[in-house]
């Protein structure tokens, strides 16, 4: 997701001066590592992040964006980080689940549970199916009837190929018996102006990002991918509430530490990340300009959720016979 340029300009103010106070307090900041580039939705998690919890730790906490190989570069730095307590990720469930499943050891160059310890997840957002106006379908009992009679079109767009958005796509197929042809963009914002545009029929891609074109009626947002509604889209009904037996998850973002942290250092660091997500000012940003849901979990849980989903995806990516390019 992208964040408005203004937004982008107010949080960089923000990185400059994280924490004057903090910093000198202690001449060893803490860092946190982002594989995206700045203005995005993972470096603007960090970033508000970082202005709260620098407080509260009373230690300078500055941003290092290793951007590049969806997320791997970070992940990377992050394994050859020393265990001092020093270094963070923040990162999306991609990295640790479908960069996992689809790349093998010796291009990861990591091992997601053996190489890091989890702090907690920070933020979650909806998947969601959007169709445009052309196809006239408002239901998720529409679209299986639009694809159906439409088999030319049986088609969406998501975000680049084999991610969270591609294989909810494709299993959304599987569980109404048709086969869905996914079309990759680069990004979000592409895909966005060929569905308004009626380039290509539907697109499976975060809540978020489709959220005001919904608002103004210009697509549809026909069902979200996870167990239960979004308050994101309270007005949305899930896949399952329309009768159609698919939950691929929202997808998340989460806060990994290097192995063999101490124990209290990664308490420490937790229990500043559930304070600064329980600020007012923080969910309201998180919430209403970032379009993500402020959604705390420790660490124990966090672990639990990454092991579920690298069981869950595994078969169904090794079914698909995907192999990213290398």
């Amino acid at each position: 997701m992208q964040i408005a340029p203004f937004f982008r300009s107010a949080l960089a103010c923000v990185a400059l001066g994280v924490s004057l106070s903090a910093a000198a307090q202690s001449s060893q900041p803490i860092k946190f590592l982002v594989g995206f580039p700045p203005g995005g939705s993972t470096d603007t998690v960090a970033r508000v992040l970082a202005e709260k919890m620098a407080v509260v730790l009373k230690q300078a906490i500055v941003i290092e964006n290793k951007a590049g190989a969806g997320g791997r570069l970070a992940a990377q730095t992050l394994k050859s980080s020393a265990p001092d307590g020093l270094t963070y990720m923040i990162a999306p469930n991609a990295t640790p689940v479908f960069q996992t499943l689809l790349y093998p050891p010796e291009v990861l160059k990591y091992n997601m549970l053996k190489d890091f310890a989890p702090v907690g997840v920070v933020v979650s957002y909806p998947l969601a199916l959007a169709v445009g106006q052309h196809t006239g379908v408002k239901t998720a009992k529409e679209y299986v009837a639009w694809v159906k009679a439409n088999a030319k079109d049986s088609s969406f767009g998501t975000a680049g190929a084999g991610g969270h958005t591609h294989f909810s796509g494709i299993q959304l197929g599987k569980a109404i018996g048709v086969e869905l042809l996914a079309i990759p963009y680069r990004g979000n914002g592409p895909l966005v102006t060929d569905l308004l545009g009626g380039q290509v029929p539907a697109g499976v891609m975060t809540a978020g990002d489709i959220l005001p074109h919904q608002k103004s009626g210009k697509v549809r947002v026909v069902g979200v991918f996870g167990a239960q509604r979004s308050p994101m889209l309270p007005d949305v009904p899930t896949f399952k509430e329309q009768g159609i037996n698919i939950d691929t998850g929202d997808a998340w973002t989460g806060m990994w530490a290097p192995a063999n942290t101490p124990k209290a250092k990664l308490v420490q660091v937790q229990n500043a990340l559930k304070y600064a997500l329980a600020l007012p000012e923080v969910r309201e940003i998180l919430a209403n300009k970032a379009t993500l849901n402020p959604d705390f979990r420790p660490a124990e849980e966090m672990d639990r959720l990454q092991r579920k989903e690298l069981a869950y995806w595994g078969p169904v990516i090794k079914a698909t016979g995907f192999t990213p390019a290398q």
